[in-house]
């Protein structure tokens, strides 16, 4: 989990059975035959379905009650869901032919379901006219448009300002900070703290920092089909965590354990037991509320010192997918239309899945944004002229890469493992995993 942040990361499908080991959600399609979506004619029946908080669910409810005064003739059926219990049940509806039509949709698994057949192609169907760029290519497969970017997102680092003050520790400068400088300056702010707090959160299990971290090194997480780095990379970037809690900058293992799976709230960067955080910039507004703080934001270190060549990148918070199998296609990609290209759609929800990609939306929210969110659009704004080329998701079967990359780190943490051996472990585990 990033350091200080929710559990907004996707477990592993571990219906695998279904997806990928088994019967996969093609096959489920395949075998329903005549399925909901192949009748002739919408049923003007709709179920939606997403994972999020108490004011997601909220502003998905009024969007949704937006939406029927639009089309009136569409029956709308909201199916929150809770994060643990998503993905599982997600891949289980597709098996069974009752996939939800509207489909909150992560990163790590556009791959894995449109590759799987389970996901309607939205190339000429939800109008992208309006999008930023480079904001439409992430939800974009070699099988179709199998995602509809929900909301602009970046990696970002966090500065708790009570406890840099506390420890009388300057700020880093975020355009010229390195790797290192984040681990001597997290050490310093460890040493000047009292016990308990720490410069900086493990990032074991950030994806977000690995991706930079490799990107830097002219590599990066996935190609279409594999991975993108190699043992030797990995083992780097475990030695570099291992250096991080040795030399006092991070948590220890015992507690790094702990914090996994804390909620945003509770955990150490919320509660001031940490001087640096890693998130993404949706959850900016969050943390504010959570600490009480006005939280600065920073690019992540990089490698040469320059923020030209961070590689940082704008990712989609989270996506809209419409099922294979609708009953109502067409109505489907009204409403998906309605979510990313409505203004009225956007005033309701305004930030909270990310910046609106569709920059008239965004324009028309602006006065109606909070001061974190605010602070939120003017660092993507900044980092534009910088931003590396948007990374591929994950290949079918690759999307728990951060639930292993983790399980290894830990052990390497706890020193079950030395870097070298974690890396090959975990690298053998994926690829096994990949479908071929």
């Amino acid at each position: 989990m990033i350091p200080g942040s929710p559990n907004q990361r996707p477990a592993a499908l571990s219906r695998r059975s279904v997806l990928g080991l088994g019967l996969s959600a093609a096959g489920a399609v395949a075998l329903a035959g005549c399925g909901r979506g192949q009748s002739g004619g919408g049923t003007g029946q709709l179920r939606v379905t997403w994972w999020g908080n108490d004011t997601r669910n909220a502003n998905t409810r009024k969007i949704i009650e937006a939406f029927k005064a639009v089309k009136p003739d569409v029956t709308l059926s909201p199916e929150p869901g809770d994060w643990s219990a998503y993905w599982d049940k997600l891949a289980t509806q597709v098996a069974g032919n009752d996939a939800p039509d509207i489909i909150q949709m992560d990163e790590k698994y556009v791959r894995e379901y449109g590759g799987r057949g389970a996901l309607l192609d939205l190339n000429g169907k939800v109008d992208v006219s309006k999008f930023a760029p480079g904001t439409v290519e992430p939800g974009q497969t070699d099988t179709g448009l199998m995602a509809i970017n929900a909301g602009v997102n970046a990696p970002v680092g966090m500065v708790h300002p009570k406890v840099f003050a506390a420890a009388g520790v300057e700020p880093p400068d975020d355009s010229t900070w390195t790797w290192d400088d984040l681990i001597k300056i997290s050490a310093e702010v460890t040493k000047n703290s009292p016990d308990g707090t720490f410069g900086m959160g493990s990032m074991i299990s950030n994806d977000a920092a690995f991706s930079a971290f490799l990107r830097q090194r002219g590599k990066g997480l996935f190609t279409a089909t594999g991975l993108a780095f190699d043992e030797a990379d990995a083992t780097e970037w475990y030695a570099y965590n291992l250096e991080v809690m040795n030399s006092k900058a991070g948590q220890p293992a015992s507690v790094v354990a702990e914090e996994d799976g804390q909620s945003l709230d509770q955990g150490a960067f919320a509660t001031g037991k940490l001087g640096l955080g890693f998130a993404w910039s949706n959850q900016v507004s969050a943390f504010d509320n959570a600490s009480g703080e006005n939280i600065t934001l920073l690019r992540l270190p990089s490698e040469a010192g320059s923020a030209a060549e961070a590689k940082l990148w704008y990712k989609a918070s989270q996506f809209w997918s419409i099922s294979a199998e609708s009953g109502d296609p067409d109505a489907a990609v009204a409403f998906v239309n309605f979510l990313v290209n409505s203004v009225e759609s956007g005033k309701i929800g305004l930030t909270e899945r990310g910046v609106p990609p569709n920059t008239e939306v965004r324009g028309a929210i602006e006065a109606d944004l909070n001061a974190s969110d605010k602070k939120v659009i003017t660092f993507l704004d900044k980092i534009k002229p910088e931003l590396g080329d948007t990374p591929l998701p994950p290949p079918i079967g690759a999307g728990n890469l951060p639930d292993v990359v983790k399980r290894y780190g830990q052990e390497v943490l706890f020193g079950q493992s030395k870097p070298a051996d974690a890396a090959a472990k975990m690298i053998g585990e994926i690829n096994a995993n990949i479908k071929k």
